[in-house]
């Protein structure tokens, strides 16, 4: 059953799971006409018309291809709803050049049980831009994060994900491979201040995995992260450290100023839909990325992506209008 941005979004709003998959069909959609349903649909799960934010705990996961993190992700999931959490994950897939669309559609990589009400997963596109977010993607999952318990968003870490997939979770955990060069390669990266919690996986191999924990641990400590959680588990069955890493994520969740890292969340989409629509041109002439992040920090705190990039788009206008010719 389908219907109207705003019936899905009041549907979402109500935590009726079964809309989820209208609501992506909807937010996925390239036609002009869908543009304005997305934001119907997004002012009626903002903040202002859920009276606060949405409950969902928005988990972003990411790390090296390989690094086992869909196994990981079925073992969550089957973690979650073990405790009676229902949990939505978006497995973020390389974009087909031929239809936009992702590369595995609806045959996504993570295990579940596909009789669960309670559980939807989705393949996303990332729109073209390999390891980012694509806009789709980020009004999913505040889309979802209306209804959910837990909202996933999985991501390859290439690069660009690691710094986008921070200003969409609430909680992101980077997972890595012991024994395959990817710790060396994530210790020289530069990116050890983005994850709220790093995963170890493949606990079973003994000796090498914790070396690679002490690694981690250590080059934390020296960055002076010593909030970061390392957290070394295994999908092998039986499964080992799923119930430590579900305690490191809620651990996070509980010490956050959601709001704040919410509303940080919203602006940087917001951003980042103007910057995909309008480019480097349309940033100049808002006169650069600050300024336009000073514009958004006068706008409402309540107020959805859409609403947020059409401010940017409105000032955009101003300022061309009135420069000289």
């Amino acid at each position: 059953m389908g219907g109207t941005g705003a019936d899905l979004g009041a549907r979402l709003r109500g935590r009726d799971l079964t809309a989820a998959p209208a609501a992506l069909n909807l937010v996925e959609s390239r036609t002009p006409a869908a543009h304005a349903e997305v934001a119907a649909l997004l002012r009626e799960v903002s903040p202002a018309a859920l009276g606060g934010e949405a409950p969902a705990h928005v988990v972003g996961v990411t790390g090296p291809p390989g690094a086992g993190k869909s196994t990981l992700l079925g073992e969550l999931v089957r973690a979650w709803r073990a405790g009676g959490r229902t949990v939505a994950a978006l497995a973020v897939d390389p974009s087909s050049r031929r239809s936009g669309g992702a590369l595995l559609a609806d045959r996504a990589r993570i295990p579940y049980d596909p009789e669960d009400g309670g559980v939807f997963i989705r393949s996303t596109a990332a729109g073209g831009r390999l390891g980012g977010l694509a806009p789709a993607t980020r009004a999913a999952a505040q889309a979802l994060a209306a209804a959910f318990d837990v909202v996933v968003v999985e991501t390859v870490g290439v690069g660009q994900s690691e710094t986008e997939i921070a200003e969409v979770a609430d909680t992101v955990a980077v997972v890595v491979q012991p024994g395959s060069g990817d710790v060396l390669q994530f210790l020289k990266s530069g990116i050890m201040e983005i994850p709220d919690v790093l995963v170890v996986t493949k606990a079973d191999l003994g000796e090498i995995a914790l070396r690679a924990r002490r690694d981690l641990s250590a080059a934390l400590r020296s960055l002076g992260a010593r909030d970061t959680a390392v957290v070394a588990v295994s999908s092998l069955a039986p499964a080992r450290g799923i119930d430590d890493l579900l305690a490191a994520l809620d651990a996070h969740r509980a010490g956050l100023d959601l709001g704040a890292r919410r509303l940080a969340a919203r602006r940087a989409g917001a951003l980042a839909d103007f910057a995909a629509e309008h480019g480097e041109r349309g940033l100049r002439t808002l006169g650069g990325r600050r300024a336009a992040e000073r514009r958004l920090a006068d706008e409402d705190a309540g107020a959805d992506i859409p609403s947020l990039a059409a401010a940017l788009e409105r000032a955009a206008a101003e300022a061309a209008a009135q420069a000289p010719e």
